[in-house]
């Protein structure tokens, strides 16, 4: 599949096999880094319900990391937002515009309804 063409959106729209495997890579580390997060809100928690000194100065720093990989996955989600939206323009512009080839002529796609 990969480098491969396929229909891939409702409407028709043809996806790059490589990019719904860049969308894929990127939702596993979103999902990774949400499941990190739940251990750390658990520990966090426990340590605030413990009420013992040492472990309410470690939340500090947890709390530091929960922040820090909420970014990220903030950033990973901008980041598909882009891409998606860039191969969106790309895919629209070769429909309406045809592709290039080689010898510099444009030749209209067909675009099979499913």
């Amino acid at each position: 599949m990969e480098g491969s063409i396929f229909t891939g959106i409702g409407n028709g729209t043809q996806v790059d096999g490589k990019v719904v495997q860049t969308f894929q890579k990127s939702f596993v580390q979103v999902q990774d880094i949400l499941d990190q997060n739940r251990l750390l809100i658990n520990e966090i928690n426990q340590n605030h319900e413990s009420k013992i000194p040492d472990n309410l100065s470690r939340n500090v720093g947890l709390i530091r990391e929960l922040n820090n990989n909420i970014r990220r996955v903030v950033d990973l989600y901008a980041d598909l937002s882009t891409s998606f939206t860039k191969s969106m323009e790309v895919s629209s512009e070769g429909e309406s515009a045809g592709t290039l080839r080689s010898d510099g002529k444009t030749s209209q796609k067909r675009i099979r309804s499913g």
